[in-house]
């Protein structure tokens, strides 16, 4: 029998120039408890190699992780033609040939900016120092509090005391939600930019994403009609399909990287 997303990866495979924007962390790859140390599901990078060799098709890796981060847990190397968008949109990545688009945020924006964010990292890695299994990430434009390891209790006491030094300190961050991490950054772009700027640049007639958290939902309710959104895993969703986890999504990403070559 024919998997229930069978008909709208045929659909799609017929559009003129498509473009695939995948999150990576928990949709090509399984969640770890080291975030550095996840990679994609062989099945996953082998059916992303095909998409990114179909004709008219461009594959990109839309995160939440900073770009430097984004290429090691993506095996990016230089030569890739897989496009990358980073921190939730503000960090862009484009193979050799291909100009990027200048970012519009003022370089003594970014430098004072930068400034504040190091002095509140630093405080708000002490002040959940001593709480079990939470630890901070600092991040290009922010940081995120991580608390996979933590148990629940101490996981809401550390939200709690880093909101209360966020809201304090900089009331304008955007506060994002995961699962068992609250990122805040200064930069306020989202996965839903980041779609829309991709869609331009490559001149797409229709748009694939997969993402499997809350921060991926900007960019599945930014989709249209002639667009595929695509939920990995359990949680509400504006997706029109779903798939039960990165394995599923990397079969069904080889179906469609079949019908694109043919």
């Amino acid at each position: 029998m024919a998997p229930a997303w069978t008909s709208a990866v045929e659909e799609i495979a017929r559009t003129e120039r498509l473009l695939v924007a995948l999150d990576f962390d928990g949709t090509l790859a399984p969640l770890g408890d080291d975030p550095m140390a996840v990679r994609a599901l062989p099945e996953a990078a082998e059916a992303v190699r095909r998409l990114a060799a179909a004709p008219a098709t461009t594959v990109a890796f839309v995160s939440g992780r900073q770009l430097t981060d984004l290429r090691v847990i993506g095996e990016h190397a230089d030569d890739s033609v897989v496009w990358l968008a980073g921190s939730h949109g503000a960090e862009h990545w484009r193979p050799a040939g291909i100009e990027i688009v200048a970012d519009d945020v003022p370089m003594a924006d970014v430098v004072e900016r930068a400034g504040v964010a190091d002095a509140l990292v630093a405080d708000v890695e002490r002040a959940v120092e001593g709480i079990d299994g939470a630890w901070v990430e600092p991040k290009a434009y922010g940081f995120a509090l991580h608390t996979r390891l933590a148990q629940e209790q101490d996981a809401a006491r550390a939200q709690s005391l880093v909101d209360a030094l966020v809201a304090e300190r900089a009331p304008e961050w955007r506060r994002r939600t995961g699962k068992n991490v609250v990122e805040y950054a200064w930069r306020h772009e989202g996965k839903d930019t980041a779609i829309a700027r991709l869609r331009t640049e490559t001149g797409a007639t229709a748009v694939v994403f997969a993402g499997d958290d809350v921060t991926d939902e900007d960019a599945l309710r930014s989709l249209g009609e002639g667009d595929l959104g695509i939920r990995v895993g359990e949680g509400e969703t504006a997706a029109k399909v779903r798939v039960a986890d990165p394995l599923e999504l990397a079969e069904l990403l080889t179906a469609l990287a079949v019908a694109r070559a043919s």
